[in-house]
């Protein structure tokens, strides 16, 4: 079976066709610049593809609800020009096959419990941090939805008591993502997060706030494993001082080894 996906990031869309047993069979990437530009180029790839359902995982927030007369929508996005979009009505216009649509994270989430990091487990959490910060979980097998779907990034997290910076989130400013996606670091700084050294302040300040997330998530959820992910956490060095830290701020209250 021929399985189109796409993965509809703030800075690019990834498309791809695959099959069921999770061979990719081909992939390409392309810029998400405004709805019209790049919802032409999504369509273009696919047309012709004889692909025989379609899988969006999609920036958020949308509306996931089947029910819901905004179903496939994205609303009220920090990334302005795709507002209240119509992304899954736009492909439904092209392509008479199923299509399912979620959010991008949930959509990474799915993926690492059936051929990933999270294979065998009940429960885990996948969370990225890029352009924005977002996280999908998975409880007791089954993925995490609700009213509409989970908003981690953008959870309210105490300051560091080195940072004066007002945040960069339009809804919120100092919610999670506010403080430490890339943007934020990027603006704070002068810097993309990459330009900047290993021993940059940067660093103990971003691990300081996402330690502080993953402690909520595993209050909260209690997930067997936690997955990072994004651009962000290609600095790898950020792992160990953000599991220190996750051991830090939870003070021995989960006795567990894996911590």
């Amino acid at each position: 079976m021929r399985i189109g996906a796409i993965e509809a990031g703030g800075t690019k869309f990834v498309l791809g066709i695959g099959n069921e047993m999770g061979e990719i069979l081909e992939r390409v990437s392309i810029p998400t610049e405004e709805p019209n530009i790049t919802m032409k180029r999504v369509i273009e790839y696919f047309k012709g593809k004889e692909i025989e359902a379609l899988g969006i995982g999609c920036f958020g927030p949308i509306d996931p609800k089947k029910d819901s007369k905004t179903y496939g929508y994205i609303t009220t996005t920090p990334k302005l020009k795709w507002n209240n979009y119509n992304i899954l009505g736009e492909l439904k216009k092209y392509f008479d096959i199923p299509i399912s649509f979620d959010t991008d994270v949930n959509g990474a989430a799915l993926g690492e419990l059936t051929w990933g990091n999270a294979q065998g487990l009940k429960s885990s959490l996948y969370i990225t941090i890029g352009t924005g910060i977002g996280a999908g979980a998975v409880a007791e097998g089954n993925m995490v939805h609700g009213l509409l779907h989970p908003e981690m990034g953008h959870i309210m997290v105490k300051r560091h008591k080195k940072d004066n910076y007002i945040g960069k989130c339009p809804y919120h400013r100092d919610c999670l993502e506010g403080l430490a996606a890339g943007p934020a670091i990027e603006e704070r700084w002068g810097k993309k997060g990459h330009e900047l050294p290993k021993n940059h302040e940067a660093w103990e300040m971003e691990a300081y706030y996402l330690a502080q997330a993953l402690v909520n998530f595993i209050l909260i959820l209690s997930p067997e494993k936690i997955i990072m992910g994004g651009g962000v956490m290609k600095q790898d060095w950020l792992f160990p001082m953000i599991r220190e830290e996750v051991k830090k701020q939870l003070n021995k209250y989960i006795n567990k080894k894996r911590f």
